[in-house]
């Protein structure tokens, strides 16, 4: 049965939303926070770290000035780079099916991500999820210039926009506050997706709240008894 879609286009969130990258994340993170003479994050501190920029993660959560942030900014992504940008990373179940079902429909999509544009093309390649997705936006690689997701959701409207899609009723995937918050400032609903790293409020605002990627395939996708 053809399927269509309440959704003129869909945006996507990637780490905690896409891809878990935690087990790189964490290992990249200890390094660092060692180099530093600060303490490692746990696993469960990862809720700190994962989604939001790397930037204002390291003023945040270590107290950092911005001058030191930056300069743990461009050693944690020295690690990145050494890694390679997929290495450890997984689909969440399910999910990968899910984007390559709404490009079957005809449903434009992009993903809107705070991690460094480099990395999320080199993991929608890395998962064979490139041609699904009409642009792939991310955060300019210094991670200041283009970096909030306010300003990420507004770059991937533009990037459709530019592309001819119908930008008229588009939705956020996302798994954080900063998706839901960022969301809001450009008048993007969001359906939070409880997957990834993210307190049970942070899902306050969302237009909806899934727990599996069934329950978001109900909301993006909608069998069409007329076609």
């Amino acid at each position: 049965m053809p399927r269509r879609s309440p959704w003129t286009c869909v945006l996507w969130d990637v780490d905690g939303t896409i891809v878990d990258a935690s087990d790189g994340i964490l290992r990249r993170l200890t390094i660092a926070h060692e180099h530093f003479g600060k303490q490692p994050p746990t696993r469960a501190e990862l809720v700190h770290w994962i989604g939001p920029p790397m930037f204002e993660s390291f003023q945040a959560n270590v107290g950092m000035t911005p001058a030191e942030a930056s300069e743990a900014v461009a050693f944690y992504r020295t690690l990145g780079r050494a890694d390679g940008y997929t290495t450890g990373a997984k689909l969440f179940d399910g999910v990968g099916d899910l984007i390559l079902d709404v490009a079957a429909a005809g449903i434009p999509q992009a993903t809107a991500s705070s991690k460094p544009e480099v990395q999320v093309v080199a993991l929608m390649d890395h998962f064979d999820l490139s041609p699904a997705l009409t642009a792939i936006v991310g955060a300019t690689p210094d991670e200041r210039t283009l970096s909030a997701k306010s300003d990420i959701v507004a770059e991937s409207l533009r990037r459709l926009a530019a592309a001819g899609v119908d930008t008229s009723r588009p939705v956020l995937v996302g798994d954080r506050h900063h998706d839901v918050e960022g969301g809001a400032d450009q008048g993007v609903p969001v359906i939070f997706v409880r997957w990834g790293f993210s307190w049970p409020h942070e899902s306050e605002g969302a237009a909806a709240a899934v727990d599996t990627v069934d329950q978001l395939r109900g909301l993006l996708l909608i069998e069409d008894a007329d076609g």
